[in-house]
């Protein structure tokens, strides 16, 4: 039966099956024309929703588009707007924003192939981040891995996700309520917002990867069952996943920071200097947790095989006391009519006594050698 820990332990990485995703995925994309939308990735959910919150310092309007027309007047307006789509299944929708938005071809490319590395791009116009997002699900505490790409204009932000739920709960708290500067800066303020959000909870994925490692260890220094090892490569699949999505996101935050693009003012660009300076940090973490679980696996390997020589020893003492044992009984097990020890009355017993003897001298000789 496997101990709850190891349970916790050998669910907590079905997020990872991404990797399989974008593996399958990439296939679609053979022989098609460069700016083609061909959704690769796993159908999460069943329609696109569209949400928008339009805010000014005095004024926040939040609501459900149900037409993907209804966002295409905040293009131009004196307010910021973000418009967050859940969904990226649906290409001919992805298409009709990005027409309207001026967005190229190659970047809705990007967007709907959910196999991306985060990277930055500036067109000017417009700026197009995309990374990966990973988070705990409130409901079973699944790890949670998706791809989101934010498109920054001059007076809004466009997110895409590939279904609903994400880290972003409290930039709307904060945009509700007023709390913060972010009602008084500009879209670019807003992109800063998000990508922090996403960056914070890479911290709480490493304090979950924080307790998993304490867990096995715990393990590790008792009696490690089989299902530990498997716990170590599903530990060890977080690890390396994170450091994947983190160590591009360095340079795409170093870009948005002192890459200079048109559309990031001076004033918001420290703020950016702070995600870089966290993203240095969870880095730096995730290398630790690196080391950490390959040295689990050599742990794990040095009990199994210390259990395997104590497993050994004791079968070793047994035999080696075993041995004179047998020599004596197949000795007096030969069939010679002439042995003068078998017509002796006292034969069996004495037998038994040199037996007893030879075999208790053998147990005492072992444990002062403290061989067990």
């Amino acid at each position: 039966m496997i101990k709850p820990i190891l349970y916790k332990l050998l669910k907590g990485s079905k997020g990872l099956d991404v990797f399989k995703i974008a593996r399958k995925g990439a296939s679609k994309k053979i022989g098609q024309a460069p700016g083609t939308l061909t959704y690769i990735g796993e159908k999460k959910v069943e329609g696109v929703t569209i949400s928008v919150i339009d805010y000014e310092t005095s004024n926040c309007i939040e609501k459900q588009i149900m037409e993907v027309e209804d966002c295409f007047p905040f293009k131009d307006t004196q307010t910021v707007t973000w418009i967050n789509v859940n969904g990226l299944h649906e290409t001919e929708l992805i298409g009709k924003i990005g027409a309207h938005f001026g967005l190229h071809p190659l970047v809705l490319e990007d967007i709907v192939h959910t196999g991306q590395r985060p990277k930055m791009e500036d067109f000017e116009s417009y700026i197009f981040v995309v990374l990966k997002m990973m988070y705990y699900s409130e409901s079973n505490q699944e790890l949670k891995i998706k791809q989101v790409s934010f498109i920054l204009g001059s007076n809004f932000v466009i997110s895409f996700q590939e279904d609903v739920g994400d880290v972003f709960n409290p930039v709307r708290e904060r945009i509700r309520k007023a709390r913060g500067r972010i009602r008084k800066q500009g879209a670019d303020y807003l992109l800063y917002a998000l990508i922090d959000a996403v960056v914070d909870g890479y911290f709480v994925i490493l304090e979950n990867i924080g307790d998993k490692a304490e867990a096995l260890e715990e393990l590790l220094m008792k009696d490690p069952p089989p299902e530990t090892l498997r716990a170590i490569y599903n530990l060890r699949g977080e690890t390396i996943f994170l450091r994947k999505s983190v160590w591009p996101l360095r340079d795409v935050i170093n870009d948005l920071e002192s890459g200079d693009p048109a559309l990031i003012t001076e004033p918001v660009t420290i703020y950016f200097r702070d995600i870089y300076d966290h993203t240095i940090q969870v880095i730096d973490t995730i290398e630790t947790c690196r080391d950490l679980v390959s040295g689990m696996h050599d742990m794990y390997m040095s009990a199994v095989s210390n259990k395997m020589n104590e497993v050994m020893k004791v079968l070793t003492i047994i035999a080696t006391i075993f041995i004179p044992l047998t020599f004596i009984a197949g000795i007096y097990g030969m069939n010679f009519e002439v042995m003068p020890e078998l017509r002796w009355r006292w034969s069996y017993p004495v037998l038994w006594s040199v037996l007893i003897i030879v075999g208790g001298a053998m147990v005492v000789y072992f444990k002062k050698k403290k061989w067990f």
